[in-house]
């Protein structure tokens, strides 16, 4: 009977430290700009990493909770935030300035903003039609 309630505890609870975490990320689209925030409570930027990668994917990594590890003499009795390295990957459009990427980081989120251009349409040639 105890069993089952440990496997509910197991399944429903996010902070193991060998978890991998995906943090919140919401992504608006303006008129200028790809704008990404993520929230990624107690990191400082130099624990987040912000790539491009394979010419168009947007990429957010680090690891949550390195300062909470366990140490000796410590009992953890619970464990519900979520911890370990995380790694979040956006595709971009083709409008995205990808060599004018900015990121910043304030009070725990970090916001990406990618400027957009224009994409040039395929030129259309109309044909002729005969006979």
């Amino acid at each position: 009977m105890a069993l089952i309630p440990q496997l509910l505890d197991d399944i429903f609870q996010i902070g193991s430290t060998n978890e991998t975490c995906n943090p919140r990320v919401d992504w608006k689209e303006t008129q200028e700009a790809h704008v990404f925030k993520a929230d990624l409570p107690g990191l400082k930027k130099e624990e987040v990493k912000v790539e491009v990668e394979q010419g168009r994917a947007l990429q957010i990594s680090g690891e949550i909770g390195v300062a909470d590890q366990k140490k000796e003499n410590e009992t953890w009795r619970r464990i519900e935030r979520p911890r370990g390295k995380f790694c979040r990957k956006f595709w971009l459009p083709e409008n995205a300035k990808l060599d004018e990427v900015k990121a910043c980081m304030e009070n725990g989120v970090l916001t990406v903003t990618i400027p957009k251009q224009e994409v040039k349409k395929p030129e259309v040639k109309t044909i002729e039609i005969t006979g």
